[in-house]
């Protein structure tokens, strides 16, 4: 049996969520976005992205500001 990696989220400073890893993202239908060959993603927090969920930099274009730390303990 082999392991699966794990998945990893990186803040991105001002910027977006990426995703690496084997994930399986889906719509509020429970329809599948075909990710086959992409080993990540770049997931929008801005909200100006026209190719949401992805991001697509208009974070730069609109000055998106957000920590990429916690403000606080998690725990």
């Amino acid at each position: 049996m082999s392991e699966v990696s794990p998945v990893k989220v990186t803040v991105r400073p001002n910027g977006p969520l990426r995703v690496e890893g084997p994930i399986v993202l889906t719509d509020a239908d429970g329809k599948e976005w075909d990710l086959t060959g992409k080993p990540a993603v770049s997931l929008c927090r801005c909200g100006a992205s026209e190719k949401r969920p992805f991001c697509d930099g208009s974070h730069n274009r609109v000055g998106f500001q957000c920590a990429a730390s916690p403000a606080g303990n998690l725990t």
